[in-house]
């Protein structure tokens, strides 16, 4: 059967062409009926807004666009964050959706992948700016979401207080308070308490099985980490908790680098007084390049997409890649990675930690009845466990790198649920 890129422009973008490269070398593999394996290369419902927000100093009205893509309806409700950047679009949020279906698939978890996005840089609003484009936004897509049909969590650029605003304004619009709108939110309004450091910590979580895997010591483990935002930040207290060596970690300002190990508490403390790591003094600073190509045993992608391309890729010197970040590998890149025999657990796989506790906040929300930080963190990391078990066997089984082994494990999955549904009418 001929695979035809979508012909609506609207989705033609770098990252949308990723997200159908990686699906359709994957597919192959995945005995999936030919009409299915075409319908899941498109998002099922995609919807485009526009709205006008106004400054601070009344003076000037922007135009600002705002998107939200459901790649999948059959699983369940659908799942994913929202993100404010300056050049959010639509082809970006579609494949961020798609990645969503998989993983959530791969994980095991009962919804669809979906994601969100307002075409704004955050780091030009005011608090109350931020408020207004937040509620605005989700007015325009108010019948789109829902605990039932679409829950929204945070993303880059958005947090708990966005989260807030947005159950709020949902609630306000219905008449009670309906807190499983969203997750990712305020514990007071019915947030986990382990919700903020999910991602990061279930990435690391999945350190000790990589390196037994390989036959490599986790003490004292040298660890790189791109990125040291909400993701970043909590990878590396995880991983000097478990006794690695965190030697750099970086943002948007550039890298600091120390050979025998950054006091990470100090790190974080300057950058939650200063905003960034820039002019940190105790440590060497490099550039993102640099910290790429850094001597070590394990680096963590956690910061965007895209970061590690053809050209750095051969630069890498891990034996280990975990992909904090949403798609941060190229596949040039990842073709590199896989002639160098650098073991990687890939997003789809190692970044689920997340959406894991956004889920276990949503059951919560539904029966109001809310578990300790104990139980979401064993809970957790028996869910990232037993997936990582599960998608090496794989691996290791069929003779597929990681990242296959794991699209092939969540698209089968998806594939066997849209057979047994059927078409509707």
């Amino acid at each position: 059967m001929l695979i035809e890129t979508p012909p609506t422009f609207e989705l033609a973008s770098p990252m949308y062409r990723e997200a159908l490269i990686q699906y359709d070398s994957v597919a192959e593999y995945v005995d999936l009926d030919d009409n299915i394996r075409q319908r899941l290369r498109h998002p099922q419902r995609s919807m485009v807004v526009s709205f006008p927000f106004r400054r601070d100093d009344y003076s000037e009205v922007d135009t600002v666009y705002g998107y939200r893509v459901q790649h999948l309806h059959t699983m369940g409700p659908t799942k994913g964050g929202i993100r404010y950047a300056p050049d959010v679009n639509i082809g970006e949020v579609a494949a961020l959706a798609m990645f969503m279906t998989w993983k959530c698939a791969i994980i095991g978890l009962p919804f669809g992948g979906a994601k969100g996005g307002v075409r704004i840089d955050p780091t030009t609003l005011t608090r109350p700016e931020k408020q207004r484009v937040t509620r605005r936004y989700t007015s325009e897509i108010i019948d789109f979401i829902g605990p039932h049909r679409d829950i929204p969590a945070p993303d880059m650029g958005t947090d708990a207080q966005t989260m807030a605003w947005i159950m709020d304004t949902y609630s306000q619009q219905k008449g009670y308070s309906v807190p499983a709108v969203v997750t990712g939110k305020p514990p007071e309004l019915g947030g986990s308490v382990a919700r903020r450091e999910a991602t990061g910590r279930g990435v690391m979580s999945l350190l000790p099985a990589a390196m037994a895997h390989l036959g490599l010591p986790l003490r004292d483990t040298r660890v790189v980490i791109h990125g040291f935002g909400n993701v970043g930040r909590f990878a590396a207290i995880a991983g000097v908790e478990m006794g690695c060596r965190v030697i750099a970690v970086s943002d948007v300002s550039g890298g600091i680098h120390d050979p025998a190990g950054l006091d990470i508490a100090k790190a974080t403390a300057w950058v939650d007084e200063h905003g960034t790591l820039a002019d940190y003094p105790d440590a060497d600073h490099i550039t993102n390049d640099e910290l790429f190509a850094l001597d070590c045993e394990v680096l963590v992608p956690a910061a965007i997409q895209g970061v590690l391309t053809g050209t750095n890729a051969p630069d890498v010197k891990a034996k280990v890649i975990l992909e904090g970040a949403n798609n941060p590998t190229t596949s040039e890149a990842d073709a590199v990675f896989k002639e160098n025999g650098i073991f990687i657990v890939p997003d789809v796989l190692a970044n689920a930690g997340g959406v894991t506790v956004s889920y276990f906040e949503w059951v919560q929300d539904l029966q109001n009845y809310f578990w300790s930080e104990n139980e979401i963190v064993a809970r957790l990391r028996e869910i990232m466990g037993r997936a990582f078990d599960e998608v090496l066997a794989l691996s290791i089984r069929e003779g597929f790198d990681m990242r296959t082994a794991a699209l092939v494990k969540g698209i089968r999955r998806v594939g066997a649920a849209k057979a047994v549904r059927g078409i509707y009418p």
